[in-house]
């Protein structure tokens, strides 16, 4: 479903943009990923509303057919920090996970609903791994879910395509970075 408004008390969660997430192949610049989605956060801070970061640190256990990355000694400093260009401010909310989904064992749960937000935009990368799996764990807890698909990437063209085209109009609406952001001037001047 296209983009049709923003709930009043909206929060943003900008899944593992991290410098080596980052780095990684992906089907779209990430340097656009990222330009996008700090313009995101700095529009979400500019209206007062919540900013989560997410920052990937290890995976879930279990087996499965595609092989994890081989342990090749010690991650290298600074891999797991959030991007610069996020200029995480004193009143962003930093969130660790341990998984795919952004809400499994995190508290972003309690959080979000602390702070009386009903809805959640979600961006990030990468678009069928830490993004679909937080907006899906989004959708069940009963929060309304945007996704700014300008503002992710995957791996595959094929993958994002089919979570965008396919998957995410079953759990949310979606739009561009300049929808998100027309949307929340509109909602929080009214």
């Amino acid at each position: 479903m296209t983009l049709t408004t923003l709930d009043p008390i909206t929060a943003l969660v900008v899944v593992d943009l991290q410098n080596a997430v980052v780095a990684l192949p992906s089907a779209h610049p990430t340097a656009d990923v990222v330009a996008r989605s700090a313009r995101l956060a700095d529009a979400f801070r500019r209206h007062g509303l919540p900013v989560v970061l997410v920052q990937a640190l290890g995976s879930a256990p279990g087996r499965t057919e595609s092989p994890r990355r081989a342990a090749g000694g010690p991650v290298p400093q600074g891999a797991a920090d959030l991007v610069a260009e996020l200029t995480p401010q004193p009143g962003d909310h930093v969130i660790t996970k341990r998984t795919l989904s952004a809400f499994h064992r995190t508290g972003l749960a309690e959080l979000l609903e602390g702070l009386g937000v009903t809805e959640v935009v979600v961006v990030g990368i990468a678009t069928t791994m830490g993004v679909e799996s937080t907006a899906r764990a989004a959708y069940e807890h009963g929060l309304n879910v945007a996704l700014a698909v300008d503002a992710m990437t995957d791996m595959s063209a094929d993958a994002h395509e089919n979570s965008v085209s396919r998957v995410f109009p079953r759990i949310a609406e979606t739009g561009t970075t300049d929808e998100v952001i027309a949307l929340l001037d509109a909602v929080r001047a009214g």
